[in-house]
């Protein structure tokens, strides 16, 4: 069985980030999209016995998965009339109760998606692999009317393939030695340094995650994941739920959260047997396996396909951005500190 304690890990990163924190005072004033991150460091750690989570590199990513407020506004940002030229919304989001975003064409531009009631920190989904590298770049390129095409990809227009991966220093999707290593990895936590859950555990059959009415875990604590569709809510037999509200003891060792479950999350692992294949890895609301979630198990997805058990969390790792994005980093990580320092109270 697991041993649950604090990590403290944060503690040991304040000097390795405090150029961050100093040049948080200058956010931009049109970025409207916050990514709440989470230091990764130990680089150079080994591989775990599957053959992954070797990284030889300090790094961040996302505490949580991408949010449907925060594709929300993307889509109203880079598409305010709503015309969809490169299938960044899909009607599905709209139409399916476990879906997060309508589309409203009276609305006026720049308004035209609109989050659902309860689904504003409900993990996007019905979204591809070609949704989240674009999402990566308007990031990377400081939000507001940022490029979708260029920066952390280089996409020019493409809606197919798998030819492109996440430029050095930018924002995009995870690795899947990076998400591997946020997930399972903990220096002299478990005998190899690997845990078999994302929760700091080994037991095959983590809690399953219940739901109250607008979709928050209703029983928070160790080893609980939203899988087994055990978080009914919404009139839906398993559902989607609020980001992070398993609770502190159910976090990495690096603080992240529902990595495995909620939804499939896409990494940048390509497939050269099923051509067109991205890597995804973790659990979803809909798995039916403990084993699911496991650090055994890694899958791939079509890189246009979309599903409503499938969505994404961002990485970042290189050369320091420009001091717009430093910024909004250095407030997660803030926020995550901040976070730790209440909870250990």
């Amino acid at each position: 069985m697991a041993c649950f304690r604090p990590s403290g890990y944060l503690a040991g990163m304040k000097l390795f980030f405090l150029p961050l924190l100093i040049v948080a005072l200058a956010v931009s004033a049109r970025a409207t999209v916050v990514i709440q991150w989470s230091a990764v460091g130990n680089a150079g750690n080994a591989n775990d016995s599957t053959g992954y989570g070797a990284v030889d590199y300090d790094y961040m990513i996302g505490t949580y998965e991408v949010t449907n407020a925060q594709y929300a506004a993307f889509l109203n940002a880079v598409d305010p009339g709503g015309t969809n030229t490169l299938s960044l919304y899909n009607g599905n989001m709209g139409s399916t109760a476990r879906g997060g975003i309508s589309f409203i064409s009276g609305n006026a531009a720049g308004s035209k998606y609109q989050v659902k009631a309860n689904m504003d920190n409900k993990p996007v989904n019905w979204v591809s692999w070609f949704d989240a590298a674009r999402f990566s770049n308007w990031m990377q390129n400081g939000q507001g009317s940022g490029n979708t095409e260029s920066g952390s990809y280089t996409l020019s227009g493409a809606m197919s393939g798998i030819g492109f991966s996440r430029a050095t220093g930018t924002i995009g999707l995870p690795t899947e030695n990076e998400w591997y290593k946020a997930a399972y990895h903990e220096p002299g936590g478990d005998v190899d340094n690997y845990w078999l859950n994302p929760t700091r555990s080994n037991t095959f059959t983590a809690v399953l995650a219940a739901a109250n009415a607008v979709g928050d875990i209703s029983n928070p604590g160790v080893d609980v994941i939203n899988w087994g569709l055990g978080a009914d809510w919404n009139s839906q037999n398993g559902n989607v739920t609020t980001v992070g509200s398993a609770g502190a003891l159910a976090a990495s060792y690096y603080g992240t959260f529902d990595q495995g479950g909620n939804v499939y999350e896409l990494n940048d692992a390509t497939s050269t047997t099923l051509g067109g294949s991205r890597g995804m890895r973790g659990g979803s609301y809909l798995t039916t396996s403990p084993a699911d979630h496991r650090a055994t198990l890694r899958y791939f997805f079509t890189s246009y396909a979309e599903a409503d058990n499938v969505g994404f969390r961002l990485a970042w790792a290189g050369v320091v951005p420009e001091p717009s994005r430093t910024a909004l980093a250095a407030l997660g990580i803030l926020l995550v500190m901040k976070r730790r320092r209440r909870v250990a109270a």
